[in-house]
């Protein structure tokens, strides 16, 4: 049973007190930790089981060099200095896997020929899955500095040719230094967000 004390640390780990990172501490992350991620947030629902995400975890001094053409200005120091840069893609064919992850129909049928339909549901479930990662990253004790200041032509040229994955967003992942945090910005109160009716 999950009590009031551990509840409002898991938030505050995952939601409350986490910041959106601009600046890193020299310090490796293990690809164990992006694996667990990876294999924790793959189990959060998307339709179908559709799973379109796609992760290329940009790490070695030549995959950041290879990404630098592609980053805004406002964007390239936070990145380069990064341990890991995640680029958060979409398979537009993740329709092929239907028969294998949502066996119960012929799901892939429902796609075939309608290239509306199988861009709006792999750009929504993959940013879902997206999300769900960040959350996981979270969770393992990891920061985290998503970011869409990029040229998304250049980066699918580059690391996705000849496939038919797009690039959504990037994602910066390390231990942030909390010296160079930006003050808190404000939320919006629940009464701007939602209504109950």
């Amino acid at each position: 049973m999950i009590t009031d004390a551990i509840f409002e640390t898991v938030a505050a780990q995952i939601f409350t007190n986490a910041r959106t990172h601009n600046g890193w501490l020299d310090r490796a992350v293990p690809e164990s930790l992006l694996k667990r991620a990876v294999e924790i947030a793959k189990w959060g629902p998307t339709s179908a089981n559709c799973s379109p995400l796609r992760i290329l975890f940009i790490k070695s001094h030549e995959a950041k060099a290879r990404l630098q053409p592609a980053l805004a200005p406002g964007n390239l120091q936070k990145t380069l200095s990064a341990p890991v840069t995640a680029i958060l893609a979409y398979d537009l064919d993740f329709a092929e896997h239907l028969p294998r992850l949502y066996p119960a129909t012929d799901a892939r049928s429902w796609f075939l020929g309608n290239e509306p339909l199988i861009f709006e549901t792999a750009f929504r479930n993959s940013t879902l899955q997206a999300a769900y990662f960040l959350i996981a990253l979270r969770a393992l004790g990891l920061d985290v500095g998503p970011m869409s200041g990029f040229d998304k032509d250049r980066v699918d040229a580059e690391f996705f040719a000849r496939t038919q994955i797009k690039s959504n967003f990037l994602m910066n992942i390390g231990y942030g230094d909390p010296a160079q945090l930006y003050p808190r910005a404000p939320r919006f109160d629940f009464d701007e967000i939602a209504e109950i009716i």
